[in-house]
């Protein structure tokens, strides 16, 4: 089988759970398609899941109410060697990204990290990543029994629901004690949709002139429209916004249907954070601008007198 371990917020699955169904279904692996749902109180999101793999596997217990790297890592490696699974897909979120070198040590298994496309070569699994500050595109593969791969959220398109449900069924797991408690937790709340699950993005660079610009022109557009709110890195240096929304190769990553940069240079580090996004609209004073070869739609000019009559327009 094919494992992949379900991401899941506020009751509902994460985007990135969709997009790994994509990754799965283009990796050349045989077996079922099968979603593993761990937590406390998932009832909803198994239900969910079962729309997108031919089986779920529930850990539904209230140990698993909090996440925990050896936790999710023991509950991992148990479920792929009882269902001997050939291929375990986590997501390359922060979480991801520290409990799955256990699981491949587990396992005992290859492991490639940060996919951004997945196929068969062979027997071997193939795999893309960024390099070199996302200059250049590698190619890597793994042999073995099992492969353990994550992928990079936002590289691969959410997948669409299967033809028919797939059947839930309930799991014992054996696991570990925890060495860690998490005594409290701090979330920062906002109104808007996360950039990881957002459609629309609206992304604001240093052309933007100032924090007060940002806040106008980015945040005004895109509450108008109902879009997340990005940030490039120079942004995020600059103390004007938090490290939560920056774009790019040492931000997140993201595949939105549209995409508006708004006095945005076009570094390659943000472009590969946001190239795949379906439609880029970018708008920058400088015509030269790197921004523009990507861009389906551009606009030459100020943001300062541009944007404003955006607003104004979404507003009627």
């Amino acid at each position: 089988m094919i494992l992949i371990v379900a991401e899941h917020n506020g009751g509902k699955l994460a985007k990135s759970t969709l997009e790994m169904v994509t990754a799965a279904r283009e990796s050349g692996r045989e077996g079922p398609i099968t979603l593993l749902v761990l937590g406390s109180g998932v009832a909803t999101i198994a239900s969910e899941a079962a729309q997108y793999a031919e089986q779920v596997l529930v850990g539904d217990l209230p140990a698993l109410a909090q996440y925990n790297a050896e936790t999710w890592a023991a509950a991992t490696a148990q479920i792929a060697q009882e269902g001997e699974a050939n291929l375990v897909i986590i997501g390359g979120s922060r979480s991801g990204r520290e409990y799955a070198p256990r699981v491949a040590v587990k396992l005992d298994a290859p492991y490639l990290e940060d996919a951004t496309s997945l196929s068969a070569n062979g027997a071997a699994v193939q795999a893309q990543r960024y390099t070199y500050l996302a200059r250049v595109t590698e190619t890597v593969e793994a042999e073995g029994p099992v492969v353990v791969v994550t992928a990079k959220p936002g590289s691969f398109a959410p997948a669409a629901p299967a033809a028919s449900a797939g059947e839930q069924y309930d799991i014992e797991l054996n696991l570990p004690a925890v060495r860690v408690q998490v005594t409290g937790k701090s979330v920062e709340k906002t109104s808007r949709v996360a950039l990881t699950e957002a459609d629309v993005i609206v992304t604001g660079g240093r052309g933007v002139g100032s924090p007060e610009n940002f806040a106008s022109l980015v945040e005004g557009l895109a509450d108008q429209i109902g879009a997340g709110v990005g940030a490039t890195r120079a942004v995020v240096d600059a103390g004007w916004r938090p490290y939560a929304e920056q774009v790019g190769q040492t931000g997140k990553t993201v595949q939105p249907k549209a995409y508006i940069a708004l006095g945005v240079s076009g570094a390659v580090q943000h472009l590969s954070g946001m190239g795949k996004s379906k439609n880029i609209i970018a708008i920058n004073k400088d015509p030269e601008a790197p921004i523009f070869k990507v861009a389906d739609y551009g606009i030459v000019g100020d943001v300062n007198q541009i944007v404003p009559a955006l607003i104004e327009a979404a507003k009627k």
